[in-house]
């Protein structure tokens, strides 16, 4: 499904909350979460203090939130997800639809790792990363009940099913991260999707 095309406030109000996000992420990576003010990643991105916080709360959101746009990326991930086709299994169609906002991660490498590094190191920013995802969590449950025909209150498998995926993500993250994003987070995700759909047989007995 095509992104819909944006009026020019719109694309000047992502563009400035970009420019923040990517600002604060590296000046919390070069100095430290604690050594960095809002003032500062305002003056560096050519902003007042006044307009950074039109678009963020504090500066630790500014460094989690890479997006003004989330909640309409989940939507658009949830649309792509349920237009898949039936046989593609569940799982490897969940998958599928996030590919295209995940990509971002090979494409926009340091900002990743600069992230990440600083959520690894900040245990403020790891809370205010998961509270950031728990939003997503009952709407994405809805859809994967949808598709698979049960009723997210009686059956366990739409959340079993984006536990486990989660679960798959996060880990794809922390090994790219480990490997300074030299390996493709997009490729590792698919490896992911594989060994759960087999069933996670044990490494000596994958094909090489």
């Amino acid at each position: 499904m095509p992104e819909p095309v944006k009026g020019l406030r719109e694309r000047k109000r992502l563009e400035t909350h970009r420019a923040l996000a990517t600002t604060a992420v590296r000046l919390v990576a070069e100095r430290g979460l604690d050594q960095v003010t809002v003032e500062d990643i305002s003056a560096a991105a050519g902003v007042s203090p006044r307009t950074f916080f039109n678009y963020f709360a504090s500066k630790e959101d500014a460094v989690v939130i890479a997006h003004a746009d989330t909640a309409e990326r989940t939507q658009r991930t949830i649309e792509k997800f349920l237009a898949t086709p039936k046989e593609v299994s569940t799982p490897r169609a969940f998958v599928d639809a996030l590919k295209e906002d995940f990509a971002q991660v090979d494409e926009n490498r340091e900002e990743w790792l600069g992230r990440m590094k600083a959520i690894q190191e900040n245990a403020t920013l790891h809370s205010r990363a998961v509270a950031m995802n728990h939003d997503t969590i009952a709407p994405m449950i809805e859809a994967i009940a949808r598709r698979t025909g049960v009723d997210p209150k009686a059956d366990l498998y739409p959340a079993l099913v984006l536990s486990t995926l989660g679960g798959a993500v996060n880990a794809v993250l922390m090994l790219w991260y480990q490997h300074d994003g030299r390996m493709s987070a997009l490729d590792l995700l698919d490896d992911a999707v594989e060994l759960l759909l087999a069933g996670l047989p044990e490494p000596g007995g994958r094909a090489r």
